[in-house]
């Protein structure tokens, strides 16, 4: 499964690629807002240090507006991928944006018809959002597990980028049940190093080796 960062803290970003831990990196309009810079700018920066698709979202609501802008963001850099809506609009910018070449992630999916019309608006990318069906009740990782099964049935291409991640179970559930790429904060994704048990084994081995008096240097 793919590590996507979720994301346009541009430190947190270079530490995570450094680690090899960095397949690519979503932002939104909320994200950017966040980070307090230009969209251009710091998807510029953000594209100079991460080799692999980059999200940058289109703000418009019509989709020959949306088209537009996607083509402008397009020209930051060969791996910018167009984050647009799952609207109608927003599936008719995809099928105009795939259909000249750009990887387009299709964003605020909640259920498998939806995703099912991205895909074939030709979608590289669909964005089933985990986190805000699970706030409603509803278990965000069933509609992974759905998508996957009716992608698969019919061959459709289209990654399934898991997205409103909040927890490490849900990138534990996510790789289970097949999502191509999961979407994270850093600190989730730096969080999946950490267990209890980890911890205490290793206060007992410091512990332990402070008592032999040793040094290896």
């Amino acid at each position: 499964m793919k590590f996507f960062v979720d994301s346009a803290d541009v430190a947190a970003i270079a530490e995570l690629n450094d680690l090899g831990m960095v397949d690519g990196v979503t932002t939104n309009p909320s994200i950017i807002l966040k980070s307090g810079r230009n969209i251009l700018e710091v998807t510029k920066e953000i594209c100079s240090i991460v080799s692999g698709p980059v999200s940058a979202e289109v703000v418009s609501l019509k989709a020959d507006e949306m088209i537009a802008e996607g083509r402008k963001l397009a020209e930051i850099a060969p791996n910018i991928t167009v984050k647009v809506p799952l609207t109608w609009d927003g599936l008719k910018a995809c099928k105009v944006l795939s259909g000249e070449g750009k990887m387009v992630n299709v964003t605020l999916c909640f259920s498998v018809n939806q995703a099912l019309i991205a895909a074939k608006a030709g979608a590289t990318f669909i964005s089933p959002f985990i986190g805000r069906l699970d706030d409603i009740n509803l278990d965000g990782m069933d509609l992974i597990s759905d998508i996957r099964q009716v992608y698969d049935n019919y061959g459709f291409e289209t990654q399934i980028l898991a997205a409103s991640i909040r927890t490490l179970n849900h990138v534990t559930q996510c790789a289970l049940v097949g999502a191509d790429v999961m979407t994270a904060p850093p600190s989730v994704i730096k969080g999946l190093a950490s267990h209890v048990l980890t911890d205490k084994g290793l206060d007992q081995f410091v512990k332990d080796w402070a008592k032999t008096g040793q040094s290896i240097l």
